[in-house]
């Protein structure tokens, strides 16, 4: 649920905080007052496209700011293990946008996260519907997901199905599509594979081969240097005057002399030893890795010949040895492909059959169960329809298999039927409906689906385009049926709507150090009953006008009964 909505310099709000309660929340105001930015806010914060130009003028930045409680526990889960975002004790959740005009971020719970990130969390929070959202109802890829929604879980774990099978007849067509090679082709291909995995084989390359060859190559290469510090270290400590050697040996000598004086002589004692033994063993050392660094010429362009080779085919088959050897089984496997080819486009093509076979079935399969769920919703939107004010409303989902449609979901043509007056026929959603209609369908859609919807929060902008009168009643029944499962947030111009609101918020547009700015403030009753009043028109606030606004509102709570 939305618990709170903060703005700071978004469009002409300059601060603003709501605090949004349980059931229908409803916001009224003038036109033009800025009833739609407060929408627009929310957007924002779960994810809508940014511009910059909705920056209050002059202002560096705007913030929108969410605090939802979450408590569904699978949405909780999904926080915390799948997303990896903390979570207070108490299931509030603080949601952040900020947007600059050099540089925008979001985050969640204090975690800077990515922009799809954030909608992905927004779509287990939150659901805006507005006129955009009404005219996706008349596109049939739409209509179908509708259906597949209300059909549950054993569509859409079949729907996960066939898309696999699609996937795999995909790969398997292109696979075959790939040995469509005449004999000449056929016969390159295998030349050239077979002179490729010669060369690599020939050349009996071993992992971190090329590294030890790098140091042997650069070792020769520099071996004069290498040869000239030696002998010069060496020198130094067993030099012609006896080096560093001759003196420590001198010092232990003379220190074995007077040990019989002092036992504390015999601790230094021991250390010039260890220090000559240490000695002794570095000159020896030296001298053999001395003589290591005599290289003859063979050698040297041995070497060389064979570092040249492995760079050579690093280059040419993949950047390192363990890459080279990768594509020479690659290439054993392209050239037992290519000598029996016939038999490899069979196989494929039967394994094909196969898969067409098993997506045939699930597709079939698809079409049952979207026919018997297609009846069941149909019958629902029938009478969730018929509380809206269509009185002799016609509806019927057709599900038509055509196997030439077949794709990861299925072969299906799905199409919604209606019939909104007496003696029309049943013709498609889109050829039918008006902007009011289309209003007044997609809430029957979502009280129908409501039930299995686990969205907490569902956001109408303007549902109530192109109604009025006992429509607008019926409509405003229904959203407060709606707000039972659901926390509802809506805007309308409509008193009969607003009539309904367990939550009522003013929307005004004033002026404040000669700017313009929008205010959003929680009505009492009794201010709710004048905002009512205004809604229902005349030239002034009568005590007719408030009574009927009472009288409105009356109606209203009887009728949530």
């Amino acid at each position: 649920m939305l618990l709170n909505l903060h703005v700071r310099n978004l469009a002409l709000i300059e601060e603003q905080e709501v605090t949004f309660g349980e059931g229908l929340n409803i916001l009224t105001g003038e036109t033009g007052a800025g009833k739609s930015v407060v929408i627009g806010g929310i957007s924002l914060a779960i994810g809508a496209r940014a511009d910059a130009a909705m920056i209050r003028t002059g202002a560096d930045y705007a913030l929108v700011e969410l605090t939802v409680q979450v408590e569904d526990e699978r949405t909780r889960r999904f926080i915390t293990e799948e997303m990896e975002l903390p979570l207070e004790e108490d299931g509030t959740l603080l949601i952040q946008r900020r947007i600059g005009e050099k540089r925008s971020g979001c985050r969640i719970g204090g975690e800077g996260v990515t922009l799809a990130q954030l909608r992905e969390l927004a779509s287990h929070l939150i659901d805006i519907h507005g006129q955009n959202d009404n005219q996706q109802l008349l596109h049939p890829a739409r209509q179908a997901r509708i259906l597949d929604d209300f059909a549950g879980k054993e569509v859409l774990q079949c729907r996960e199905e066939q898309a696999a099978h699609w996937q795999r007849i995909q790969s398997l067509q292109e696979e075959l599509e790939a040995l469509t090679l005449d004999d000449r082709e056929r016969a390159r291909a295998l030349d050239l594979a077979s002179y490729e995995l010669a060369e690599i084989e020939e050349a009996a390359l071993r992992p971190g081969e090329d590294e030890q060859l790098e140091t042997d190559y650069r070792r020769m290469v520099n071996g004069q240097k290498l040869s000239e510090a030696v002998a010069k270290s060496r020198e130094a400590l067993e030099g012609a005057d006896g080096g560093v050697q001759e003196a420590v040996g001198r010092s232990l000598r003379e220190l074995n002399s007077v040990t019989s004086y002092d036992e504390g002589v015999q601790g230094l004692v021991d250390e010039l030893a260890e220090i000559e033994d240490l000695i002794s063993g570095l000159v020896h050392d030296l001298s053999a890795y001395e003589d290591t660094l005599s290289c003859d010429g063979e050698s040297f362009a041995q070497t060389e010949a064979r570092l040249n080779l492995v760079n050579r085919l690093k280059d040419k088959y993949g950047g390192s040895i363990e890459a080279v050897l990768r594509y020479r089984t690659e290439r054993e496997a392209e050239i037992e492909r290519l000598s029996h080819i016939e038999e490899t486009r069979q196989a494929l093509a039967d394994e094909l059959a196969g898969e067409q076979a098993a997506a045939a079935t699930c597709c079939g399969k698809l079409t049952k169960l979207r026919g018997k769920a297609a009846a069941s919703l149909a019958e629902q939107l029938i009478q969730a329809l018929q509380d809206l004010n269509f009185l002799d409303v016609r509806l019927e989902i057709r599900v038509t298999p055509q196997e030439e449609r077949m794709g990861t979901t299925g072969w299906d043509a799905i199409e919604f039927m209606i019939s909104t007056n007496p003696g029309e026929t049943l013709r498609p959603l889109n050829l039918v409906a008006s902007g009011g209609e289309l209003s007044r369908i997609m809430l029957a859609f979502k009280s129908v689906i409501s039930e299995r919807d686990e969205t907490p929060t569902l956001i109408f902008d303007e549902i109530d385009a192109g109604i009025s009168g006992q429509t607008a009643w019926r409509v405003s029944q229904k959203l407060g049926q709606l707000s039972d499962r659901h926390q509802i947030i809506c805007i309308t111009h409509l008193p009969q709507i607003a009539a309904q609101a367990s939550t009522h918020f003013l929307i005004e547009k004033g002026t404040e150090n000669g700017r313009t700015v929008t205010r959003l403030q929680e009505l009492s009753p009794e201010d709710s009953d004048r905002e009512l009043a205004r809604m229902l028109g005349g030239a002034g606030l009568t005590e007719e006008a408030l009574a009927n606004a009472r009288q409105m509102r009356r109606e209203a709570r009887e009728g949530q009964k």
